[in-house]
């Protein structure tokens, strides 16, 4: 049996998490996951109705990321674009998603 993992536990992501909001205040803020399941990860996702594209790209901007590197992908919907990004700040791994919609004929 696996024991219960500890707040202490998840102090890699949350200390990214306090170093990016000190590090970048004015850039959009994200949905924020941190989890017991990967806890070295913290998850930013930005979707449509948060400037989907956009925000995602002012946080690679900000963090450094290379362009080339973002994946980019329609989901079997057809109807939601995903742009997906990983960079390794403040002693965690950081994981960008953004989410906005694909115009018809444009997911092609």
């Amino acid at each position: 049996m696996n024991a219960l993992l500890t707040l202490d536990g998840l102090s890699a992501p949350l200390r990214s998490l306090r170093l990016l909001a000190a590090d970048f205040p004015d850039l959009p803020g994200p949905v924020v996951d941190v989890s017991t399941i990967y806890p070295d990860r913290l998850s930013l996702s930005w979707h449509t109705g948060q400037g989907g594209f956009a925000s995602f790209e002012a946080w690679r901007a900000a963090l450094g990321i290379h362009p080339a590197t973002i994946d980019f992908h329609v989901q079997c919907d057809g109807r939601t674009g995903v742009m997906q990004a990983q960079t390794f700040y403040g002693g965690a791994h950081i994981a960008l998603t953004g989410y906005t919609q694909v115009a018809p004929g444009d997911a092609a």
